[in-house]
């Protein structure tokens, strides 16, 4: 498994398994469970995760599939914006640990910006630290104001990736998001990088996938794990599907293939606003 640092230097895999909408429906719960655990035994050893995903009801499967394996696992999760004051983090962290089954998450994210103050948000993130419930912070869902703010609040150069939707339609952060946290080797973490799976309609992804006799799925996955830097966390409830992520880290794209993407799909020719589902 090819792997990127964060600021600190911890090793993190460049392929993790993201949890969005995993954990609400009980029929399928033995299956995302068994995908999560077969990730694992790939390498996928990231996995991403949050308080908003189902109510809580994310992390509670995650909890379960990672039992008797958290020491293999680089746990990732969030806390909601409503949530962001220095008592109401550390009490949200509180929670996530109960139903995760941890005492410990191993980078917890401010999901998005709210109203409360970013210094305060890091003095509860830094709080956490101290007591060792969490070892690393960061955000998501950050443009390049907001962490230039960040990092020129005390503590702000403690921050150790943003999370942010990332695809093939959505290339806007190239033009200077990207190079910004490149300039820092700040990783970026990929969401949704396969567009929710629509990606695989386009009549362009399908047949560069069918050049290689690959999915058009691991080709949009393919694009995005290409970047330095960019750790790509594709949803993944079925065995079938977080084998066909994994093999997506094996396929390289081509010079003519990565052309006729930006044809189809061009990159920023400017700056434009950060985009959010």
């Amino acid at each position: 498994m090819r792997k990127t640092k964060l600021p600190s230097g911890t090793a993190v895999p460049v392929l993790g398994q993201g949890t969005w909408y995993m954990g609400d429906e009980a029929h399928r719960r033995a299956d995302e469970i068994a995908s999560l655990r077969l990730g694992l035994d790939l390498g996928m050893t990231l996995i991403d995760t949050a308080e908003m995903y189902g109510d809580g009801a994310s992390e509670k499967l995650v909890g379960e599939a990672i039992a008797g394996r958290r020491d293999e696992v680089f746990l990732v999760s969030k806390v909601l914006p409503s949530n962001a004051s220095r008592s109401a983090t550390i009490a949200a962290c509180e929670r996530s640990l109960r139903r995760l089954g941890t005492d410990c998450i191993d980078l917890y994210l401010l999901h998005w910006r709210g109203r409360t103050p970013f210094a305060e948000t890091i003095a509860a993130f830094e709080a956490l630290q101290d007591a060792g419930k969490i070892r690393h912070w960061g955000v998501s869902n950050m443009d390049v104001d907001d962490m230039r703010e960040i990092a020129r609040a005390p503590g702000g150069d403690a921050m150790a990736t943003n999370q942010v939707l990332y695809n093939l339609t959505r290339r806007g952060i190239e033009f200077d998001l990207l190079p910004q946290a490149q300039a820092r080797a700040l990783p970026l973490m990929a969401y949704s990088p396969i567009e929710q799976g629509r990606l695989t309609e386009y009549p362009e992804v399908q047949d560069i996938a069918e050049r290689h006799g690959v999915t058009p799925a691991q080709v949009a996955l393919a694009w995005v794990l290409r970047q330095e830097g960019v750790i790509a966390i594709p949803k993944a409830s079925t065995p079938a599907h977080v084998r066909e992520n994994r093999a997506a880290l094996d396929l390289q794209l081509t010079a003519e293939d990565l052309e006729e993407l930006d044809d189809m799909f061009p990159p920023p020719d400017g700056p434009e606003s950060l985009e959010m589902i």
